[in-house]
């Protein structure tokens, strides 16, 4: 495993959100590039996350640092799947999973 798949790119959404999946086609290609796992996230399944997130969807978190939220900005995505595959290859993490 390398350091870039050890690194989650999660997306909080709900799946009548155009926008969150205008955030999915653009994250899957770039995610699946870079070798991160995207993991997708219904804030409707979770009345916590509703509250949290409200209609500010979508919000994507990179290792569980929130990176960016609606209008995605995936070129900070693309700069911090690289920062957090770096870290952990720094870390250890990668060779540890």
């Amino acid at each position: 495993m390398t350091a870039v798949d050890a690194v989650e790119v999660t997306l909080f959404g709900r799946p009548t959100c155009h926008l969150c999946e205008q955030a999915e086609a653009a994250l899957t290609p770039l995610t699946e590039r870079l070798g991160a796992r995207l993991v997708h996230v219904n804030v409707e399944a979770d009345p916590e996350l509703d509250a949290r997130f409200g209609l500010a969807i979508p919000v994507v978190l990179v290792d569980g640092t929130e990176v960016t939220r609606a209008p995605i900005d995936v070129s900070a995505v693309r700069s911090a799947i690289v920062a957090a595959a770096a870290r952990d290859t720094k870390d250890g993490r990668a060779a540890s999973n």
